[in-house]
């Protein structure tokens, strides 16, 4: 049978010979070597930023900006609901608490027409999320912000590369927090970014990174830091890595222009939507169930998986989150529109090494599932 994965990585020989100088010179930790410098420059630049900081995940890229840019307990976020729930989690870590904003119905992006009726004299900044590869409207979300003095933080996890009105996401903020976790756009296995052009922001991050140690003296610490440092190692695969993020886009884009074509006036399914002020990198080609597939999912899923096509399941909103309705954080109905795609989405082979044959058979399986009801 055949086998097709949602994801596999774009790696190759340059990755190889990246990592085999770090191994040759010893330099595998996250303090030593000059891969780290160099992959901080060149995906800096790449984003058109000045600055980048490495971390070890995308995770605590999200936590280390809300820790320099100030954010302490309970100080409120506003936070698209529609996310892996690591957006939520880094709020959590500074003792803040998390507001969900309800998604556009097409972008499934937060519906930043909804920001300004959840701020409070406790808000303090907004975590947008550029879900699935399409950017947030940032002009909106940064109007706001100046007018109420917020801090604004992109969670880019997903959209290396996505541009907003010709610019490049992890731009458009305070601090863009990006992820290289296997199956992102480029990858690091794992490890992560935040993108500033903010020096003063820059250097907060570097120290707290490491542990906040001291100047003079080392081990007197000039703050509770953390240990948050990406390895050399990692980074020679995000210096061979950056290199081919045109090519690896273009490969995400021509897939979905493929699904687009083959799947395009289906009743049962939304598909991705790029709008006129995006470049949409289609992180994985996500998909939203409707009409007489509602709620099945499940079976979908499973009619694929029979045929030898891996998909997952799309993300929980965080206002469904069994865990934070327990604790009082937040209610089922606060985010309908979310709640309607919550258990109805799930994403496509995707990877930017999928062939047209593959694709192919993704298709007809598809169709086959939808049709089986």
């Amino acid at each position: 049978m055949k086998k097709i994965f949602v994801s596999q990585p774009f790696l190759g020989q340059a990755e190889t010979e990246a990592v085999n100088i770090a191994l040759s010179r010893s330099e595998i930790s996250g303090f030593s070597g000059n891969f780290i410098g160099n992959f901080e420059s060149m995906f800096a630049r790449y984003c058109d930023c000045t600055s980048g900081v490495a971390v070890s995940n995308g995770t605590n890229a999200l936590h280390l900006a809300l820790v320099a840019l100030g954010i302490r307990q309970n100080d409120e976020v506003l936070v698209s609901t529609l996310t892996n729930m690591a957006s939520f989690f880094a709020v959590l870590y500074q003792g803040a608490i998390p507001v969900p904003i309800d998604i556009q119905a097409d972008t499934l992006n937060m519906d930043t027409a909804l920001l300004e009726s959840k701020i409070t004299p406790k808000t303090r900044a907004i975590l947008v999320v550029h879900l699935f590869g399409h950017p947030v409207d940032m002009d909106p979300v940064n109007d706001i912000a100046k007018k109420y003095n917020l801090s604004v933080v992109e969670d880019c996890a997903e959209a290396h590369g996505a541009l907003y009105k010709g610019k490049k996401v992890g731009s458009l903020s305070d601090a863009g927090c990006f992820s290289f976790y296997a199956n992102k756009i480029i990858t690091t296995g794992e490890g992560g970014m935040v993108t500033t052009n903010d020096a003063v922001l820059a250097e907060r991050m570097r120290s707290f990174k490491c542990l906040a140690f001291g100047d003079d003296l080392k081990f007197m610490h000039k703050d509770i830091g953390y240990n948050y440092r990406l390895t050399n190692l990692q980074a020679a695969i995000g210096c061979a890595q950056i290199e081919k993020i045109e090519e690896i886009i273009s490969n995400k884009r021509r897939i979905a222009a493929y699904y687009e074509q083959k799947l395009r006036g289906i009743d049962e399914i939304q598909l991705p939507v790029e709008k006129p002020y995006a470049r949409n990198v289609y992180w994985m080609y996500h998909v939203v169930l409707k009409n007489k597939n509602l709620a099945q999912r499940s079976r979908i899923m499973k009619y694929l998986q029979d045929k030898g096509i891996e998909s997952r399941e799309g993300f929980i909103p965080y206002n469904l989150q069994d865990i934070f309705i327990a604790r009082g954080l937040t209610r089922k109905e606060d985010c309908p529109i979310a709640n309607s795609v919550a258990y109805n989405s799930f994403y496509l082979p995707s990877g930017p090494v999928l062939s047209e044959e593959d694709m192919d058979y993704v298709v007809e399986n598809l169709k086959d599932a939808l049709d089986a009801t």
